[in-house]
């Protein structure tokens, strides 16, 4: 469990790091600022909430000795990271922001990092039945 627990937690790190990274050098080569919607705090935010929800559900499929059904668990992951980018692309953003039509080119992106980053780092942290029971 606490393995799966770190694994977790350095994804998420690994994600928002990328993240805000990703973020500033887009405005900068853009000359945007879309920090009135993305904002450091919100790009922490969302990567911790994926990285521990695909965290959740490694936990279930060890838990439950379904291990074989984690290739499964990792396509649901990416279809989700796919399904996700809808609602960037659909999102009305604040009249005042200038160049709307570039805030797809930064969201989106970053709908991956999370995913990304769990599969980049999950070799590191192979857990089994026995570490998650015991």
């Amino acid at each position: 469990m606490k393995k799966l627990i770190i694994h977790g937690v350095v994804a998420s790190i690994l994600a928002s790091i990328s993240g805000i990274i990703y973020a500033e050098i887009y405005a900068n080569a853009m000359w945007s600022d879309f920090s009135a919607v993305i904002n450091p705090t919100s790009i922490i935010a969302a990567s911790t909430i994926g990285c521990l929800l695909m965290t959740l559900g490694y936990f279930v499929l060890i838990r439950f000795n379904k291990e074989k059904f984690i290739g499964f668990l990792n396509i649901v992951i990416s279809v989700l990271s796919f399904a996700s980018i809808v609602g960037p692309l659909g999102m009305s953003l604040p009249l005042d922001i200038e160049s709307p039509e570039l805030f797809p080119g930064l969201s989106i992106p970053m709908h991956f990092f999370p995913a990304l980053a769990f599969f980049t780092v999950a070799p590191f942290f192979q857990v089994n039945q026995e570490q998650v029971s015991g």
